[in-house]
């Protein structure tokens, strides 16, 4: 791991990975919307098993780097769970009837 030699550089280093880690976020959003295009309905796109499946391997990776596993499956569910409302959201906004 690097050295710093002040708080200042720590935080500059925060900073930069703040920004990649909310441009990950975006991408991973934008590739939610994609997925939806794939669906029938809107309960389709809840897919419990695999918010599930994505909860667990985000706590098992979170433990293999040593993280709280919980913190990170709770931003994980946090996550999931609003792009998951939003996506269905714009379907019900799409939907022809």
């Amino acid at each position: 791991m690097k050295e710093y030699n002040s708080l200042q550089e720590v935080r500059s280093e925060i900073d930069i990975i703040d920004d990649k880690l909310v441009e990950l976020i975006a991408q991973r959003s934008h590739l939610v919307a994609k997925a939806s295009l794939f669906r029938n309905n809107a309960e389709e796109l809840k897919a419990n098993d695999r918010v599930d499946f994505v909860v667990q391997k985000v706590r098992q990776k979170a433990i293999e780097l040593d993280i709280s596993p919980n913190m990170v499956a709770n931003l994980f569910t946090i996550m999931v769970n609003d792009m998951i409302e939003r996506e269905i959201s714009e379907f019900r906004n799409t939907e022809t009837f």
